[in-house]
């Protein structure tokens, strides 16, 4: 029988290190390079990998300081890692793409975790380009090289359970597992609607990923991390630089969008600038009931009293500027909002209650037939503009494509707008956007021949043979889902989690 490689001690050479020139220790025994649980036998639990471990004790132990990290990446979490990339992503600078890296997979990461076990990896810069905003500006967004996104994501493997686990409060929902945009906004709808909210601080901080201290951001990852070479990694990837158009920019500050450990590193570091604080604040000076939403950079609160988010509003101000942050003076206000806003909306000079937009919805108090308080949520105007913009665009990119083929692609569109837009009370804007594109698609149609403009008879049968999918609503109430999810936030049902946001001042009812 064949046995394992042996225990050949071995000197790498001074050059880069190989797989024929490995370092000296044990190899990797056959058919051993997953990662993922084992059962030992059919009547016990699965065997726990490295990474359960790792969460496990960040549960178990509240704040134990983790060291020696970096040596769980090795080539069994680097190969998870790559088989998680997105096959089609956009190369970086150097053009690698994740088929042509699989070539030589195995060869591959044997050298690339030498390399990081070693500390001579050196990240390559990301390459910068602009997508479109819906306010006409444009986004800078970074793209790492292949490899890089492989370290990036084994590393953010091995730190999100600490994280997850142990520190994130239940309020954060920007860029986390099991999370989402929607979770976020069911958490504020229920707090509008079911809680005392009267004022809502709607809160957005100016370039928040490009004005991340880098000195701080260490510091707040060596409060749980001592490994020094974990945090040193980690610290590369912010100073890795940025090529635009031919050139090399250095980084002072930031992180740049569009990278795999970015998300994780931007939740730490407003974990620890806005997090704690904001729930430390609450339990000290807020005089009524106040609750929070956070997605990303993205912050509302909700207050009974109107005293309580004016003091919020500029202590936030504040506690940003010490950490080189700044509220967007444009963006941030606080304004009357709950069942009764429209109440006092007249004796405010307002001709109906002020609105705000949180993550592509225009929220609305309004008022049911029999006079109750409904809140209405709206596709955000800003938003369906630049989605229009941009369909159309693309459908004079793709107009002497069949009608077949521009049928599948417009009913995918409408579907995944469908998907994210389609919640209660919202069927109308969804409508009207179908609408929109079916008469962008008629006129592109028309164009491609020189006869007059169809008939009504034409247009007809054209839909009949090409329909789009009508509107759907695809979200169940907020109550519900929030509800099923997780019942913690109720009064003396638990510690801080989930479901909900911080709630209560010290004359409120005592929720998580």
């Amino acid at each position: 029988m064949e046995s394992d490689e042996p225990i050949v001690p071995k000197k790498s050479a001074n050059s880069r290190v190989t797989p024929e020139e490995s370092m000296e220790g044990r190899g990797e025994a056959n058919g051993n390079l997953d990662q993922r649980n084992a059962s030992r036998a059919q009547d016990r639990q699965d065997a726990l990998t490295h990474l359960d471990r790792v969460g496990k004790r960040a549960t178990k132990e509240k704040g134990t300081r983790f060291d020696n990290l970096l040596s769980y990446i090795k080539a069994p979490l680097l190969k998870e890692a790559y088989e998680r990339l997105r096959k089609d992503a956009a190369p970086g600078v150097d053009g690698e793409t994740w088929s042509s890296y699989g070539e030589r997979l195995d060869a591959r990461l044997l050298d690339l975790q030498d390399r990081v076990q070693r500390g001579s990896y050196h990240p390559q810069p990301v390459r910068r380009v602009h997508i479109p905003k819906g306010d006409g500006r444009t986004r800078p967004l970074g793209i790492p090289a292949l490899e890089d996104k492989i370290v990036q994501l084994a590393a953010r493997m091995l730190l999100e359970p600490i994280y997850e686990r142990s520190e994130f409060l239940g309020f954060s929902y920007g860029y986390r597992p099991g999370r989402s945009a929607h979770g976020a906004l069911d958490a504020l709808s229920v707090a509008i609607v079911s809680r005392k909210t009267n004022w809502v601080l709607d809160a957005d901080i100016r370039a928040f990923f490009d004005t991340i201290d880098h000195g701080w951001m260490q510091k707040f990852v060596e409060h749980r991390i001592v490994d020094r070479r974990m945090v040193r990694l980690l610290m590369k990837w912010l100073h890795a630089g940025v090529m635009e158009d031919g050139q090399l920019h250095d980084v002072e500050e930031g992180t740049p969008q569009g990278g795999i450990i970015s998300p994780l590193l931007a939740n730490i570091y407003l974990h620890f600038v806005l997090d704690l604080w904001a729930h430390r604040w609450r339990k000290r000076h807020a005089r009524g009931e106040m609750y929070i939403v956070r997605y990303a950079d993205d912050v509302v609160m909700t207050f009974q009293y109107e005293r309580d988010a004016r003091a919020m509003q500029e202590a936030l101000a504040e506690r940003l500027a010490q950490f080189g942050l700044e509220l967007h003076s444009e963006k941030t206000r606080v304004l009357r909002f709950g069942r009764y806003a429209s109440e006092h909306c007249g004796k405010e000079g307002h001709e109906r209650p002020e609105t705000f937009d949180f993550l592509g919805f225009t929220h609305i108090s309004a008022k049911r037939v029999d006079g109750r308080f409904a809140l209405v949520r709206r596709t955000s105007r800003k938003k369906r503009a630049a989605k229009l913009r941009d369909l159309r665009r693309k459908m004079r990119r793709k107009a002497h494509d069949p009608a077949r083929e521009q049928h599948r692609w417009l009913s995918a569109v409408l579907r995944g707008h469908y998907n994210y837009y389609g919640v209660p009370g919202n069927a109308r804007a969804l409508g009207s956007f179908r609408h929109q594109v079916r008469e962008a698609w008629h006129r592109g149609m028309q164009r491609r021949s020189q006869r007059a403009r169809w008939t009504n008879d034409q247009r007809t049968r054209f839909d009949e043979r090409f329909p789009l999918p009508p509107p759907r609503i695809t979200h169940p109430y907020p109550t519900v889902r929030f509800s099923s999810v997780d019942r913690r936030w109720e009064p003396g049902a638990g510690k801080p989690h989930a479901g909900f946001c911080t709630g209560g001042g010290p004359k409120g009812p005592s929720l998580p």
